[in-house]
């Protein structure tokens, strides 16, 4: 008998305990401390399945609990740490508001510290996850901060955070290990170090069998290294466990880039149709994915800048700049561009795919020196820049 994976073993006990806590949220009255745990192992399963309607699940269910309890702060935070996940950046705020003191407290301050970063506070951001470190210092306050530097292109420091941050991971949180081993190969790759890569991965592995966030990041990885026939197998054998729309339009992309578009077609269209169901429902997680799909799969710039700005109200930050540059790129608007992609940079955020879509945008306005010094700048960070990769 095939032994069962670390990730089928969390699932079956996550299931466990949410088939004995459902009558908890049914029972009146409500035992507030069972329907907590109830909503949150909701939570952990959609984050663990990665099964947007099981966000939807738990968040009904959190919803219907605090109608009856009130404003319950361990519910608050979790709604809120909820909206941020979904880009309603709004209501995050609104949440940690609703419990006197819930702000201030070492969860909300970090999430306080993303909501920086995601509106481009980048100094109130480093300020935040250092203040929070230093007060409650966890693994993954230390990848907030690590995720940070490495943007700001402190590799060194930013490394040293992640092996910090394993430090602190217990031997039953091994899922967080995988993660956090994850986000150096990760790290790796945008700096075209595939082997150390390599061996993160498969790391995270041994750490936690069974994870398909594993398996689509080697996915990716082995597309990058040119074994493409390897990747378009694994990609698959990964959507038919998590059709989710973003895995569909990495296959697609991997197609268009080995010259198979007609069988990159179905997946983008799948990814597309999906991308927009979820608009229409009303959410606004995939804005981000409807402007790049728009530029570099449709190479359509109007519809690429409409999304981009849909993004950018909601949250200020390089990546929401760089995308509606990218997409006046597209539009061929190039002036626009260059303002927008100008924004961006003034974040100090060092990125090879950035600099890249920077050099274009300066040669198409006649800038050719700085175009020319942006790709050195995005070959310095990464060799292999050109090769496949995902929009992450």
């Amino acid at each position: 008998m095939k032994r069962p994976t670390d990730y089928n073993i969390e699932l079956e006990q996550i299931d466990k305990d949410i088939s004995e806590l459902e009558d908890s949220v049914i029972t009146i009255p409500i035992d507030i401390e069972k329907a907590t745990k109830f909503v949150y192992r909701l939570y952990h399963r959609a984050s663990l399945t990665g099964n947007f309607a099981g966000f939807k699940v738990a968040e009904t269910a959190m919803n219907n609990v605090m109608r009856q309890v009130g404003p319950w702060a361990d519910l608050c935070l979790l709604k809120a740490n909820l909206d941020f996940k979904f880009h309603r950046l709004a209501n995050a705020k609104h949440d940690l508001a609703m419990v006197p003191g819930l702000a201030d407290c070492f969860q909300g301050k970090a999430l306080q510290a993303d909501l920086d970063l995601q509106e481009g506070r980048y100094e109130d951001a480093r300020k935040g996850y250092e203040g929070v470190i230093q007060d409650n210092r966890t693994w993954d306050n230390l990848v907030r901060l690590a995720y940070l530097k490495a943007k700001m292109g402190d590799v060194d420091g930013a490394e040293q955070l992640y092996i910090e941050a394993e430090d602190e991971i217990t031997a039953k949180e091994m899922r967080s290990y995988a993660w956090v081993e994850l986000q150096r190969g990760l790290l790796d790759v945008s700096h075209g170090c595939y082997e150390s890569a390599w061996a993160h991965y498969k790391r995270a592995n041994e750490a936690y069998s069974g994870y398909w966030l594993s398996d689509e990041h080697i996915a990716e990885l082995l597309g990058a290294q040119g074994k493409f026939d390897e990747a378009v197998a694994l990609y698959e054998e990964v959507i038919a466990r998590v059709p989710r729309p973003e895995l569909q339009q990495a296959l697609g992309d991997l197609y268009v880039f080995i010259g198979k578009s007609d069988q990159a077609q179905p997946w983008h269209e799948k990814a597309l149709a999906a991308y927009l169901e979820s608009v229409q429902r009303g959410d606004v997680h995939y804005f981000h994915h409807l402007a790049d799909f728009y530029a570099d799969v449709r190479e359509n710039g109007a519809e690429a800048v409409r999304w981009a700005r849909k993004d950018l109200a909601l949250r200020q930050n390089f990546s929401t700049q760089a995308a509606l540059a990218w997409g006046l790129y597209r539009d061929g608007q190039f002036t626009m561009a260059l303002d927008a992609m100008q924004k961006a940079l003034s974040s100090g955020v060092r990125d090879a795919e950035l600099f890249f879509q920077a050099a274009m945008i300066h040669l198409a306005v006649g800038r050719n020196d700085e175009g020319k010094e942006f790709l050195q700048k995005a070959a310095e960070i990464n060799p292999h820049y050109q090769d496949f990769h995902i929009h992450r």
